[in-house]
């Protein structure tokens, strides 16, 4: 791990959707927080306005990378060959999107949809999916984009719940531009430990999504964040560290509801991020010194940043 690893921020954590006020709001917002990328959803990618969001982003100097998880008419990972066309029509739009921002990367649940299914995955379906991702690898070379796949909990795919199978998936595939994007959250449910998926993981590992065990501030829940940090140190990840929360105060409900956000951990998204810079920041510092106490920060950390 590099001194100073890129910190990125999920817009959730600003903005529900990403009309031009949005986006505005979001990217002056981040980077007053210090970040240096913007992670943005790409749930639609054809409403995003690619030249508008790059000018935004170009404005406040911000790189611009984008996330999805595919809908149930809308899986690669589907037996019915409409829907699995109507998936891959989507990730090619998806990848559009992240080619346009410059970013360089596009991430999530990009191999099915994110939600729970009520079946075990056929292998046939997997053969699909692998086949289809490998199509949209080689369409990514060519765009200069990365893919990252997200390894998420069982209630939110069928396909990819631990950081072993996604790198499975990868080897299949076949593609040198297909990386494991790694999640807190979801490893804190899935994972034997968070240190034993990043040592999985390790040859594979391009995206890495810092998120607590509740989905609230860092430090304040039950996900070894401490040994995510000295995992990454040790296996010499030197890619983007980004921070990802979810409250229904600001996402939309139908994001919300798929997500099962039934709380709100947090209304102030200003404070949240900034104690989320603070907090990665310091633990990145820290283990790069190679000291491995288990200080933590305050909960919440007092913020001055206004919108």
């Amino acid at each position: 791990m590099t001194a100073r690893n890129p910190l990125g921020i999920h817009a959730a954590v600003f903005a529900g959707g990403w009309s031009p006020e949005e986006r505005r709001m979001a990217a002056r917002r981040a980077r007053r927080a210090g970040y240096d990328v913007l992670e943005i959803p790409a749930l639609d990618p054809e409403a995003i306005d690619i030249a508008d969001t790059r000018a935004v982003l170009d404005e406040h100097g911000l790189v611009g990378v984008c996330s999805l998880g595919l809908d149930f008419d809308a899986d690669i990972s589907s037996p019915v060959p409409e829907v699995a066309a109507r998936g891959e029509a989507r990730l090619r739009a998806a990848l559009d999107v992240a080619a346009g921002l410059g970013g360089g990367f596009l991430g999530g649940v990009i191999y099915s949809a994110l939600g729970k299914y009520d079946r075990p995955m056929d292998p046939r379906d997997r053969d699909s999916m692998v086949a289809i991702l490998r199509r949209l690898a080689a369409r990514a070379a060519d765009e200069g984009v990365t893919l990252g796949l997200e390894a998420v909990n069982r209630y939110e795919s069928n396909a990819i719940n631990t950081c072993a199978q996604a790198v499975q998936v990868i080897k299949d595939v076949g593609a040198a531009n297909v990386v494991v994007h790694l999640d807190a959250y979801h490893a804190n449910i899935e994972e034997a430990s968070i240190t034993q998926a990043v040592a999985d993981c390790a040859d594979h590992l391009g995206y890495v999504h810092v998120g607590e065990s509740h989905r609230g501030y860092l430090g304040s829940g039950s996900a070894d964040l401490d040994g995510l940090f000295r995992a990454l140190r040790d296996t010499g990840y030197s890619g983007t560290v980004t921070f990802e929360s979810f409250s229904r105060a600001v996402v939309s409900a139908d994001l919300s509801d798929r997500l099962g956000v039934w709380r709100d951990l947090w209304e102030d998204g200003d404070d949240l991020a900034a104690h989320a810079h603070a907090y990665m920041s310091e633990r990145l510092t820290r283990v790069a010194g190679g000291t491995t106490d288990r200080r933590t920060l305050p909960v919440p950390l007092d913020s001055e940043i206004d919108c």
